[in-house]
């Protein structure tokens, strides 16, 4: 797979246009963009929850893009797939927990056959890492990491202005780094993974442990008074509300959040940390909190410069748009 690097500079670089699709465990979102990222077209679909019609969904949304773009005189120079999970170089997913049974799937060559053009297939959340580090909050910095929380954390690193893909492929997923053994399970069915405790997943699973102290009745309350039914959307509407056990609950993962960023600084030595999804706009003070630990939590933070930990600039398009910038990038290659 060929790493991302700055588009080159002729006309075919800066005028095509590119098919980005960005594979959830719910939804699939296609998006057609340049090398500028602005979006052109987009178009939403379920994802199937047949395993086995999985890649017919996808190679669905790059055929109705397409279709739009020819009926407008036009026609896409590539595609580029971003799905949860571990993707090889060559774009096959050999394993995602967010999509269960769609395994040992060749996501590029699919759709090569399907649309006779150029495909290739990364992890999500390093095609979203692609695209605020070429056109968002990371641009400028050689060294970057971007982590992405929604109901798991995914996250792409770059260095020397390059996706960090590693031997395999699958490099990037801090979130099943494990950081409490004693924690809460995670969805890959691990016991004490990050992702357990500073995802949107684990924000619930936080709210839990409150509610089993004997606290969070408003949060309880919220989620029809069951607390398997804990979903962040409650726990938002609690903070919303100013409810003290929302904040405890906030507090909480704040410092978890930090803790795992603290770690992955301390490896890796980037020049910024971004944080993605819709987790950040918690409350104004979420960000600062966690820069605020991460300082606290850092190999040497007395001593060193600090990290800034900024919110991402790209928001649910980031991964198809970053699909979109590596096809482009395929293409530019030759």
């Amino acid at each position: 797979m060929t790493q991302p690097q700055p588009l080159a500079g002729t006309d075919q670089a800066t005028t095509a246009l590119a098919i980005g699709i960005d594979v959830g465990g719910t939804k699939i979102l296609g998006v057609v963009t340049g090398a500028d990222g602005v979006i052109a077209n987009r178009l939403m679909a379920p994802t199937p929850k047949e395993p086995e019609r999985v890649p017919d969904g996808i190679a669905a949304v790059a055929v109705e893009l397409r279709n739009r773009m020819v009926a407008d005189g036009l026609e896409p120079a590539a595609v580029g797939v971003g799905v949860p999970g571990l993707v090889d170089h060559e774009g096959v997913l050999h394993y995602g927990p967010n999509v269960p049974g769609v395994v040992g799937l060749d996501i590029a060559g699919h759709l090569r056959g399907r649309l006779d053009l150029p495909a290739v297939a990364d992890n999500d959340a390093s095609l979203a890492a692609v695209a605020e580090h070429r056109l968002g909050a990371a641009r400028g910095y050689e060294h970057a990491i971007i982590v992405t929380q929604g109901t798991g954390i995914g996250g792409g690193l770059i260095v020397n202005n390059a996706l960090l893909h590693g031997a395999n492929g699958f490099a990037g997923e801090p979130g099943h780094m494990l950081i409490d053994r004693f924690g809460p399970r995670c969805a890959c069915g691990t016991q004490g993974c990050w992702e357990a405790l500073a995802s949107g997943a684990g924000l619930a699973n936080l709210a839990r442990q409150v509610i089993a102290e004997g606290r969070g009745a408003r949060i309880l309350e919220l989620a029809g008074g069951d607390p398997g039914h804990v979903r962040g959307e409650h726990i938002a509407e609690a903070l919303d509300e100013r409810d003290p056990d929302a904040l405890v609950v906030i507090d909480k993962f704040a410092w978890w959040v930090a803790q795992g960023l603290a770690s992955l600084i301390t490896l890796l030595d980037p020049g910024i940390v971004v944080l993605g999804g819709g987790l950040t706009a918690l409350s104004d003070s979420f960000i600062p909190d966690v820069q605020d630990r991460v300082v606290d939590a850092v190999l040497g933070g007395a001593y060193r410069p600090v990290v800034p930990v900024v919110p991402a600039e790209f928001g649910a398009e980031a991964g198809a748009v970053g699909g979109s910038l590596l096809a482009l990038d395929v293409v530019a290659a030759g």
